[in-house]
């Protein structure tokens, strides 16, 4: 027992507490003052109130949108066979991919020479801007006229785990910031009673990338996504315990903020101050996310629209509750449905029976939710982005003489879309060669597409930033490089 309280005492006394605590005159005093400055991890946007870091603050300049639906399909679907039609490589089916796209170049899977994979699907032109969207996704089609898709993505990685880092949070590493925990940071919540930034899952399994996808990293732990379950309990651990009453929780949350006061007083972590905020927001949550997440409450028409079923988990009903969600104030909803892997391995990856299982499961509820956002005049104000970590190889992987079709990871191209929130309805822009292996036309590196985003929301991308261990840290990296796609926007 005496050994644990010596432990803590210990585990407390940090280099600038002993420095701070033991000042003798004025050396003391400047050194403290230099450790302070040194090691403290800094706002560099300003106007955070860390009493409530989650109050809503003004942005930068007059944004586009107030919220993002960020539907990312975990694994990465193949382009060529929804977005990006390439009759040429269909018309070269089967045949040995040229020698120059191969020289220098590492694949994840694919070895020898590779043959080229034309798509087995028909597409068709949809919209004002003739977009060819293939019949695996008819319903998606239809919402034509609202989409900006883009063809000219472009990542640095091309396994999935860095891959999902680098798009959602500028680093392929573990322990930067994603782009949910930066909004929220910068903007704070519109709703006091439900987190700024939430996480849906569908599919199985949590991301490649796992839950860092949605951490904070180096920002106060307060702005991570708060990730909400479509079966059982909405959110673990929220509820009270057994036998204890509203009443008693809340005298129980009380003392905890004393405590916590105090000890913020005694050693200054911020972290304390995220420990306060969490324990109150998670008391209001108690009554307030029981509601919104329970999607009967929906009128018949609109769960049959989305193809939803109450009470079950799906990605449907994660698209609906995506709506009802932004409805509420939240500010960053980032939905991630797994099993877009397709290597063709077998049956259950492959392109002829695998892939149509996946564009059925996501087709219908997805333009659901663009088309409910519009009717209820949501679509202005709320961003919607659609897409995977990286592209498709135009080659078929054929790992281990597999006679099923399917395509290995492919960093130089890939296509997502975006509708809403300031962005032009019904454009195509960027172009692949006629193969579907290089950018041929306006390239967007994610950290264009991570900076465009911040944009919209009225936050300056170059300047928002966060100072951590001797760095400005952004979520666009320490360069000048990246900008803002101004001709996507309206």
């Amino acid at each position: 027992m005496a050994g644990n309280f010596h432990l803590e005492q210990v585990r407390t006394l940090t280099r600038r507490h002993f420095f701070q605590k033991c000042q003798v005159g004025v050396g003391a005093m400047a050194l403290a003052a230099l450790l302070e400055r040194e090691g403290r991890a800094e706002s560099t946007s300003g106007g955070i109130d860390e009493g409530a870091p989650l109050t809503p603050r003004p942005p930068r300049f007059a944004p586009r949108a107030k919220s993002v639906i960020y539907l990312h399909m975990s694994g990465s679907p193949p382009q060529q066979e929804l977005f990006d039609w390439k009759p040429k490589l269909v018309e070269h089916n089967s045949q040995p991919c040229p020698d120059e796209l191969l020289a220098n170049q590492k694949f994840a899977f694919i070895k020898g020479h590779p043959k080229l994979l034309g798509t087995p699907y028909k597409f068709k032109q949809y919209g004002p801007s003739g977009a060819w969207i293939s019949e695996l996704l008819p319903h998606m089609a239809g919402i034509a006229d609202e989409m900006t898709i883009i063809k000219s993505m472009h990542t640095d990685q091309f396994n999935h785990a860095p891959a999902e880092l680098f798009l959602h949070t500028g680093s392929a590493r573990a322990g930067g910031a994603s782009i949910g925990s930066w909004v929220t940071y910068g903007l704070g919540s519109e709703s006091q009673d439900l987190p700024g930034f939430v996480v849906l899952l569908s599919g199985g399994t949590d991301p490649s990338g796992g839950k860092s996808v949605w951490g904070s990293g180096f920002l106060p732990s307060v702005f991570q996504g708060v990730q909400c379950r479509g079966e059982g309990e909405p959110i673990l651990y929220v509820s009270d315990p057994k036998g204890m009453s509203r009443d008693v929780r809340r005298r129980s949350l009380d003392a905890l903020r004393s405590l916590n006061e105090f000890e913020l007083q005694q050693f200054g972590d911020p972290e304390t101050l995220t420990r306060i905020a969490q324990y109150e927001l998670a008391y209001r949550m108690q009554i307030s996310v029981p509601s919104v997440m329970d999607i009967s409450q929906e009128p018949k028409h609109v769960i049959e629209a989305y193809g939803a079923q109450p009470g079950g988990g799906s990605f449907a009903n994660n698209c609906l509750q995506a709506r009802r969600l932004v409805e509420r104030g939240v500010r960053y909803v980032q939905l991630f449905d797994w099993g877009w892997d397709i290597h063709g391995t077998g049956a259950g990856d492959d392109i002829v029976t695998a892939l149509p299982k996946k564009c059925k499961e996501v087709d219908q509820p997805v333009a659901a939710l663009v088309r409910d956002l519009k009717a209820r005049g949501l679509l202005d104000e709320t961003l919607v982005v659609w897409g995977g970590e990286f592209g498709r190889t135009p080659m078929n992987e054929e790992r281990a003489g597999s006679k099923f079709l399917g395509r290995d990871h492919h960093q130089h191209c890939f296509t997502i879309w975006m509708a809403g929130g300031g962005i032009k309805p019904g454009m195509v822009f960027g172009e692949t060669d006629e193969l579907g292996y290089h950018i041929v036309r306006d390239k967007v590196p994610v950290f264009d597409l991570q900076a465009t985003i911040l944009h919209l929301l009225g936050l300056d991308p170059h300047q928002l930033g966060f100072k951590y261990q001797g760095l400005n840290q952004r979520l666009i990296g320490p360069t000048d490089e990246p900008r803002v796609r101004h001709e996507l926007l309206v």
